[in-house]
Parts: structure tokens; C-alpha cells; sequence
């Protein structure tokens, strides 16, 4: 019997490469792709698949889906649409180029990946689909306007997915986890002073006490709450095995915490639990 097969974008740290270990030893056939050459390498030699897939060039999603299919002879059992980028800085300060790029990588790049999925899994008649959201699609954050952006659309455009194939037998997921260990933090700097002019905005004490500190250092420490990479693969697994996968899955305390104060909470008084937060 074949082993089952899934394609994970986002492997080079973090979630999706917590994912492809986890998931290759429960005996899935895993494609653990990257949008750099150089990780691509290291996850061939540590025994994995791994097609080069940079979400924010058609041409390389199509490319890389190919090489997936030339080895599974045309099929895929699942897709877990993991692979983002963050953007900091405040949304006036936020050039509209560099709120464009990451939608191209957190959102376009995604729907594009899953429309050419969805037809290989209509023809096999079967297949999960499993979109890696935030906390940060159900609340907002102040300064990080771009990513939240990002996650609201992909939550948007999930449950519509969702609805449309709720008469076939692909099922979608959302995961929407917390604080998480990664690189994020460190891909945020990089995109926060590419990109933010903050010594001249009006938030620039903010930043220099706030994100621009944090960045800074050295010995960053845990956030409250956070948890490790695998924390996730439970969740994971469930979307992927179960009978009856459920449309979210919540990871961490503040994730379920939010989604329960989003609820009970007017807008205006969440809205300063947040900024004090």
C-alpha cells in the first residue's frame, strides 16, 4: 500500500519543519519544500523530498507541484499551506510595495498552490487540505497590521473554500496557534528595517523601546505562553487523519483565550486590552 503523501510549504525552520519530522515518522510520504535552494539541500540530505517552492512566483509553485506529482504518479493526499512571512511596523508606515510582497507570499501565492491541488485531489476523490493561520485572523495586533491583514484574507478565503467543497470529500482546516517558537522573530527584523522608515515616524519612540529593542537583543527569552514548533503536529495530525477533521484548531493558551474574549467582549474595551497587552 502507498504511503500517504503531503506537500508542506514553510520547512526550513519552525512549524513546517516540526511538521515534516513528525509527519515522516507517523509514515507519511513527505515533500517538504522551501523557497530557498540552500534549505531545499539540507532537507534533501536529512532524507526528505524537497521541491523549491517560492510562493511569491507562479512559476516556481507550478514547477515544484509538478515535481510532487512526477514522483507520487499524479496524486497528492494532502496540502499544508504553512510557508509566511511577518512585516512590523505601523500601518501608516508600512509602504504599500512592502504590504503587496507579503500578500503575494502569505495569501496569493496560498490560493494559487490550492487551486492547481484541488483538481488532483477531485480526481483521486479525496484530500485535505490544512491552512496554517494565527491568532492573529480572529484579533488584531497594533504594528503588525500587514500579517494580520494577511491571516484575516486567508481566514476569509478558507471558510469560503470550506463551504464550496462541503458536498465532496476534500476537507479544509484551519490551524490558528499562538505563540509559537521559530524564526519568525528574526525574519520580522529583517523585514522591519528593509522596509520601515521608523527613526522618522511618528512611532519611533515606540519602536525604538518596543520592536527595535526586542530585535536587539541578544538572549530574547521565551514569550509567555509560547510553545515549541511540535506543539502543533497533534493538531495537525488530527486535520489530517481523523473522519471528521474539524474547521479550526486552536493552539496555545492565548489563542483560545482571545477567541473567548473576541466573543464575550465589545470591540472597544478588547481594543484596550489589546494595546495594553
Amino acid at each position: 500500500m502507498p504511503k500517504r503523501s503531503i506537500l508542506i510549504t514553510g520547512c526550513s525552520s519552525g512549524i513546517g519543519l516540526a511538521a515534516a519530522h513528525c509527519l515522516r515518522a507517523r509514515g507519511w510520504h513527505v515533500f517538504a519544500s522551501c523557497r530557498s535552494a540552500d534549505d531545499c539541500a539540507r532537507l534533501i540530505e536529512d532524507g526528505f523530498d524537497s521541491p523549491q517552492i517560492e510562493l511569491r512566483d507562479g512559476a516556481s509553485i507550478c514547477s515544484g507541484l509538478q515535481e510532487v506529482l512526477e514522483t507520487t504518479g499524479g496524486t497528492l493526499d494532502a496540502l499544508f499551506n504553512n510557508g509566511a512571512r511577518g512585516m512590523p511596523g505601523a500601518v501608516e508606515d508600512l509602504p504599500t510595495d512592502a504590504l503587496r510582497d507579503l500578500m503575494e507570499s502569505n495569501v496569493v501565492g496560498w490560493h494559487d498552490l490550492t487551486r492547481q491541488v484541488i483538481p488532483v485531489m477531485r480526481a483521486q476523490g479525496h484530500g485535505r487540505i490544512v491552512q496554517n493561520s494565527s491568532v492573529l485572523g480572529y484579533v488584531a495586533m497594533r504594528y503588525r497590521g500587514a500579517y494580520v491583514a494577511s491571516k484575516h484574507a486567508l481566514e476569509g478565503l478558507t471558510d469560503s473554500l470550506r463551504i464550496e467543497l462541503r458536498d465532496t470529500p476534500i476537507h479544509v482546516s484551519l490551524i490558528q496557534p499562538g505563540p509559537i517558537t521559530s524564526d519568525m522573530r528574526r525574519n520580522n527584523a529583517k523585514q522591519f528595517f528593509e522596509w520601515i522608515d521608523w527613526e522618522n515616524s511618528v512611532f519611533a519612540e515606540d519602536y525604538r523601546q518596543g520592536l527595535v529593542k526586542r530585535f536587539s537583543e541578544k538572549n530574547e527569552g521565551l514569550d509567555p505562553f509560547e510553545l515549541p514548533a511540535e506543539a502543533v503536529c497533534k493538531k495537525l495530525i488530527h486535520a489530517l487523519e481523523a473522519p471528521r477533521p474539524r474547521a479550526r484548531y486552536r493552539v496555545t493558551t492565548p489563542a483560545h483565550i482571545m477567541n473567548g474574549l473576541r466573543r464575550m467582549l465589545p470591540t472597544t474595551l478588547l481594543d484596550w486590552m489589546v494595546a495594553k497587552g
